[in-house]
């Protein structure tokens, strides 16, 4: 989870520097949304590379060099628009370009190998809640790059001493985590053999959970297209990025372009989207848990909460055009976002379901099919920003909701395809 949080503010921090960035190598709002969009690029295939290495060499590997390289990669952004200028022809866009998308490469591997850390140490009853502990750090790590990035741009009044001290940051943090973390329960000499029973217990299971864990497991990386289930469950969460990378990369542009907001302002308005999010992450593992042992129906745990869920964000998204208020604004976009958050960690567990020893290959790819988003939403704002006004983003925001909606419905968790089983061909 820290990790996490640390993953999100170095992120986010580009987005409260948009201001002095902008000026100092004269974009406009096209090219800054540009500037925004190229780290998916690289995050696609990151996320895709990671979920393989995590299954293949464990996630503390993993975790290793990519909080390493996206440290260094953060250092980097400090000087990207120079060493555009200096090598690329005089374009610092394109600078930008390189240090964004291996910025993006090193950060993919992130939830993926949640993933699989998840399948190595959650107990089935308790899947739901031990993701979203995980993915907590999404909208935690949001919330607080907003007064962290204002503290050190207003601290050091250069937006080049933000990027060097969050990859310092990075840095540190890295030392400690290898010192704690271990790759499986059975590694860490601080679980019992008491805890060890209980985690590797198929007491519970549901008659779909135990008929994919008793198959065999030698499945090729290319079944997961194959399967409706893990397909549309990508697209559904591609809808939960879409919210998430909108608001991070261009609501303190917008509070400041619309509103008239300084950037003095902004550490505590920034904050307010992601406020109800913190807590409904962790509610709607809770909440899927639950109806998992309630109804002994994991689609409604899984695709109807989820389904739900984005109804609701599309409504509220829905209704910000209308608005004219920027307290009814933020506090429209935080239900919303809270709403989105709320089935984040379903569509990660939907993978464990189906299939529990893959978990990071297919966790890597149903991230790639996500980080679309990561792209498109920050790229595709910018344009409609300059041509239709900020309005238009919510509206697209809208739409990109509704279609998760209709394709969460679709998900059958434990199902791969309309086969009983899949060829377990290497």
């Amino acid at each position: 989870m820290v990790i996490t949080v640390i993953n999100y503010v170095d992120r986010g921090a580009i987005s409260y520097a948009a201001n002095p960035m902008i000026d100092e190598f004269n974009l406009d709002t096209v090219a800054w949304g540009q500037v925004l969009g190229y780290f998916g690029y690289g995050y696609m295939f990151g996320a895709l590379i990671g979920g393989a290495l995590a299954d293949r060499k464990g996630p503390r590997w993993v975790w290793f060099w990519a909080v390493l390289l996206w440290s260094i990669f953060e250092v980097g952004m400090a000087f990207a628009g120079n060493i555009g200028i200096a090598l690329f022809g005089g374009s610092a866009l394109a600078g930008f370009a390189v240090f964004r998308i291996l910025f993006g490469v090193a950060e993919g591997p992130t939830f993926s190998t949640i993933n699989r850390t998840m399948a190595n140490w959650a107990t089935v009853r308790e899947r739901g809640f031990a993701a979203s502990l995980g993915l907590l750090g999404t909208p935690l790590g949001a919330l607080l790059a907003a007064p962290i990035a204002v503290f050190l741009l207003t601290a050091t009044g250069d937006w080049r001493w933000m990027f060097i001290i969050l990859g310092v940051v990075g840095l540190v943090w890295l030392i400690f985590f290898r010192r704690v973390f271990t790759d499986l329960p059975e590694d860490n000499p601080q679980v019992s053999p008491d805890e060890l029973r209980r985690i590797r217990s198929t007491d519970g299971m549901l008659h779909d959970e135990r008929s994919i864990v008793t198959e065999e497991e030698k499945v090729p990386w290319w079944s997961f297209f194959k399967s409706r289930t893990l397909v549309f469950n990508a697209i559904g969460y591609f809808a939960f990025q879409y919210v998430n990378f909108m608001i991070l990369t261009w609501t303190p542009k917008y509070l400041q372009d619309e509103f008239g907001f300084n950037l003095g302002s902004l550490w505590y308005l920034g904050m307010i989207p992601w406020i109800g999010a913190c807590f409904t992450v962790l509610l709607g593992g809770k909440i899927s848990d639950w109806l998992r042992q309630r109804t002994g129906s994991l689609w409604i745990a899984r695709s109807g909460f989820a389904a739900g869920s984005l109804l609701l964000t599309t409504l509220c998204f829905s209704l910000i055009p209308l608005v004219d208020s920027v307290w009814a604004v933020l506090l429209i976009m935080a239900i919303g976002n809270a709403l989105n958050s709320l089935p984040n960690a379903v569509y990660w567990i939907v993978i464990i379901d189906t299939a529990p020893t893959r978990a990071g290959t297919f966790g890597g790819i149903s991230h790639f099919v996500t980080n679309i988003a990561t792209i498109i939403a920050p790229t595709l704002t910018g344009f409609l920003v300059a041509l239709h006004g900020y309005n238009s983003m919510f509206i697209a925001t809208a739409v990109a909701t509704s279609v998760g909606m209709l394709a969460m419905i679709f998900v059958k968790p434990g199902v791969r395809n309309k086969q009983p089983q899949l060829s377990a061909t290497a």
